[in-house]
């Protein structure tokens, strides 16, 4: 793999190495996604169904699964998966349960009090890939905390097989952390049956989870919609930023990468350090690695555009991580503590050599759902609040109106918004 110096890169040149893919931008994809939301929309479940032989070669036949069928999966799973799910869902509802916000009472004036309360999501849409690698994990991820936040309707989409059939381990979780309803159904397909409803599948006013490329397209495009359903954040493509110095393990590191070049073709992979000799010792790691890695072929393509980069320092390594920032970002130095210190654009940081971000894939108890595609400058990963709204609530009593009455009438003279002044001094009056 080839070694970028930073400091001889241009400005041009430092763009285009933390450049996306540049798929996640295509336009033919955009036009696609924007003619399957069209399609769901009219006509519903055929939609779905059409869409799902046509990309996936599936027959899903009915797409609710039925109660008893995630009764059979969870029952069906090997005694050491039914253990670690819920091991790993113990661990991810202890964290999410410590986030639930506490609501706000005051009183801004005598006789004038303003509540913010926290009230959960009527329905919302969870989606979970599958395919070649079911993320199990994933529901965990947005079926906890759906649960936890009091959300009466959690519906669940995820693909099927060619057989029609979702993966057991997918339907335990889900049977595990509590779903509603599952739906046989992914991609933009899956996002458009969530966000505007369909004979089966109930609309839901919010969509969780993250997915590739079509399934980021389909939920912005289903956000900007009316019509449509809100979107968590921006999670796309998986991506790792790595900072590590000359006290990192080349192997440790390496298979960072690998953990995250793994997830799919589109998946980004970067590796900022001031020594050319843990570099050019990862590249070699990397290609040891590869040698018996079963998803080799797809890591592999994402590697074709990982980006090796030298700096001149940590500092400067630090840069060029808040420049990108990262979905996650994993930091191997001996100043870790004081470089985590200064990070502000990041979904998640892992900290020192035994903190491996799969560990936050799947079961040290924070959110795996994260701003990818450079969102982290101003999105954070997802939580239990992302599946409530804060509601204000206002009471005044009569002295209460009389005393910010002046207030409201000189304002609303200014904006020339003279109803809003008379209904004041209707009730002064």
């Amino acid at each position: 793999m080839n070694i970028l110096d930073w400091s001889r890169l241009p400005p041009a040149g430092r763009a285009l190495a933390l450049a996306r893919p540049a798929e996640a931008h295509d336009a033919e994809r955009r036009a696609k996604v924007a003619d399957i939301l069209k399609a769901v929309r009219e006509r519903g479940d055929a939609a779905v169904r059409e869409f799902a032989k046509r990309f996936d070669g599936a027959e899903p036949g009915a797409l609710t699964v039925p109660a008893a069928e995630l009764d059979a999966a969870w029952a069906s799973i090997a005694d050491e998966e039914r253990a670690a799910l819920t091991s790993a869902a113990a661990r991810i509802e202890a964290f999410h349960k410590a986030q639930l916000p506490a609501a706000v009472r005051v009183e801004t004036e005598a006789g004038v009090t303003c509540e913010r309360r926290w009230l959960p999501l009527d329905t919302v849409g969870l989606y979970a890939p599958g395919g070649s690698a079911p993320l199990v994990s994933t529901v965990l991820m947005v079926g906890i905390p759906a649960r936890l936040a009091g959300c009466p309707r959690r519906v669940l989409a995820t693909p099927a097989g060619k057989d029609g059939k979702i993966d057991a381990r997918l339907l335990a979780a889900a049977k595990l952390v509590g779903v509603t309803q599952v739906i046989r159904a992914g991609g933009a397909q899956a996002v458009a049956a969530l966000a505007y409803g369909t004979e089966s599948v109930p609309k839901a006013d919010k969509i969780f989870g993250p997915g590739n490329a079509w399934v980021a397209e389909a939920k912005r495009q289903a956000a900007e919609d009316p019509a449509g359903a809100a979107l968590d954040l921006p999670a796309g493509p998986s991506e790792v930023l790595v900072v590590a110095d000359d006290s990192a393990r080349p192997d440790f590191v390496a298979s960072d990468l690998l953990a995250q070049a793994e997830h799919g073709a589109d998946s980004q992979v970067l590796l900022v350090s001031p020594s050319r000799a843990l570099l050019d010792a990862v590249a070699a790691e990397l290609e040891r690695q590869l040698s018996d890695l079963p998803r080799a072929k797809i890591a592999r393509a994402a590697l074709a555009h990982a980006r090796l980069i030298l700096t001149g320092g940590l500092d400067e390594a630090l840069a060029v991580s808040e420049a990108y920032a990262p979905e996650h970002l994993i930091l191997q130095t001996r100043e870790d503590e004081a470089l985590a210190a200064r990070v502000r654009r990041a979904g998640a940081v892992f900290l020192g050599p035994w903190s491996p971000e799969a560990v936050g894939d799947y079961a040290s108890g924070p959110n795996h759902v994260l701003p990818t595609g450079g969102a982290a400058r101003a999105f954070g990963g997802l939580g239990l609040e992302s599946f409530l709204r804060p509601v204000t609530f206002q009471r005044l009593t009569k002295a209460g109106l009389r005393a910010v009455a002046s207030d409201v009438e000189v304002l609303s003279r200014v904006e020339g918004l003279d109803a809003h002044g008379r209904s004041v001094l209707l009730r002064k009056s």
